[in-house]
């Protein structure tokens, strides 16, 4: 079994900054690629980015410029750098990964930006 744990969610005002990290654990023998999803309140899960394994990565239009996601894969860990950010931002963000052909979940960390 894996587990991601995320860390690093919180309050901030517009146009500043969060860093997110998210950790996985367990048995991992192939690694596909981590990455971050968000949710606010009424919508749908949405991608936020993602990098594979190979340092290859994928934004969400919304967050380009603004977002920077990089990873270790000798700890199995992802980071999100969160710049410049904007009200619309808020939401529940997911840590996600592709560990052994499986898709994994952290349970969420909450960002909220203030205007």
């Amino acid at each position: 079994q894996v587990q991601l744990v995320e860390s690093g969610g919180g309050l901030v005002q517009a146009g500043g900054s969060l860093r997110l990290s998210c950790a996985a654990s367990g048995s991992i023998f192939s690694r596909n690629a981590m990455g971050w999803y968000r949710q606010a309140p009424g919508k749908q899960r949405e991608l936020v980015a993602t990098i594979a394994t190979g340092g290859s990565t994928n934004y969400a239009d919304s967050v380009k410029g603004r977002f920077t996601i990089s990873g270790d894969n000798a700890k199995n860990t992802v980071y999100l750098q969160m710049n410049s950010l904007k009200p619309e931002d808020t939401a529940v963000y997911y840590c996600y990964a592709r560990f052994n052909f499986r898709a994994y979940w952290g349970q969420g960390t909450q960002v909220t930006v203030s205007s």
